[in-house]
C-alpha cells in the first residue's frame, strides 16, 4: 500500500471542517494527510480509523485545528486505527479530550501542542494528549496546556515513552496509569 501512496492536501477555508473530515475519511493506508498552515475553524469532533496514515501540519503554531465554536461535548480529534502518525499542529479549545486515540497500535504524537487558550478552568477538557487501550505510544516534544485533569494522559497501555514534553496549567501534569513499560522523561 505504501507504494501507491499519496498526500491529501486541505487548506482552511469555507467547508474546512467537511473537506478535512473528508480527508481523514478517504486516505488509504501509507498516505499524508497535510494540513495547511492557517486556522480551520471547527464546529464537530473529527476523527480518523484508516491504518497506516500520517496527519502532518505546517508546525504547531501555524496548523491550528480550534474547536471553540464545537457544538457536541467529544474529543477534539478521535484516532481509532493503527499505526498512525499526528505531527505539526495544534488542537484548541477542544470541548472534550484534545486528541483521543482508543485501541490504537503504534501511535506517534510528535510537535503537537493541545491547549485550551481561556487558561486553567473545570469546565475544559479532561486530557489533552490521551492514547488509552494502547500499544506501543510514542508521545515526543509536544505541549499540553490546561486540561481539567491530566495534560498528557497515557491509560491501560503499553509499550509507551513520553519525552521532551511540557504540560503546563493542567490539575496533573503527565499521568500513566494501569500501564505497562512506561518510560518518561526529560519532560
Amino acid at each position: 500500500a505504501s507504494a501507491q501512496a499519496g498526500t491529501i492536501h486541505v487548506e482552511p477555508g469555507a467547508n474546512g471542517q467537511e473537506r478535512l473530515q473528508a480527508a481523514l475519511i478517504d486516505a488509504k493506508p501509507g498516505d499524508i494527510v497535510e494540513v495547511g498552515a492557517g486556522r480551520f475553524d471547527l464546529t464537530d469532533g473529527l476523527s480518523l480509523d484508516v491504518n497506516g496514515v500520517t496527519v502532518r501540519g505546517a508546525g504547531p503554531n501555524k496548523t491550528v485545528l480550534s474547536f471553540k465554536t464545537q457544538q457536541g461535548a467529544g474529543e477534539g480529534l478521535l484516532v481509532t486505527s493503527d499505526n498512525v502518525v499526528l505531527r505539526d499542529f495544534a488542537v484548541e479549545d477542544a470541548k472534550g479530550d484534545g486528541i483521543k486515540s482508543k485501541g490504537a497500535d503504534r501511535i506517534v504524537y510528535k510537535n503537537i501542542r493541545v491547549e485550551w487558550t481561556g487558561g486553567p478552568n473545570p469546565n475544559n477538557g479532561a486530557y489533552g494528549l490521551y492514547p488509552v487501550n494502547c500499544d506501543n505510544v510514542l508521545i515526543e516534544r509536544s505541549i499540553a496546556r490546561g486540561a481539567s485533569d491530566a495534560g498528557i494522559y497515557v491509560g491501560q497501555s503499553r509499550n509507551i515513552i513520553v519525552r521532551d514534553n511540557i504540560a503546563e496549567y493542567n490539575v496533573a501534569g503527565i499521568e500513566i496509569e494501569n500501564s505497562f513499560n512506561a518510560d518518561v522523561f526529560g519532560n
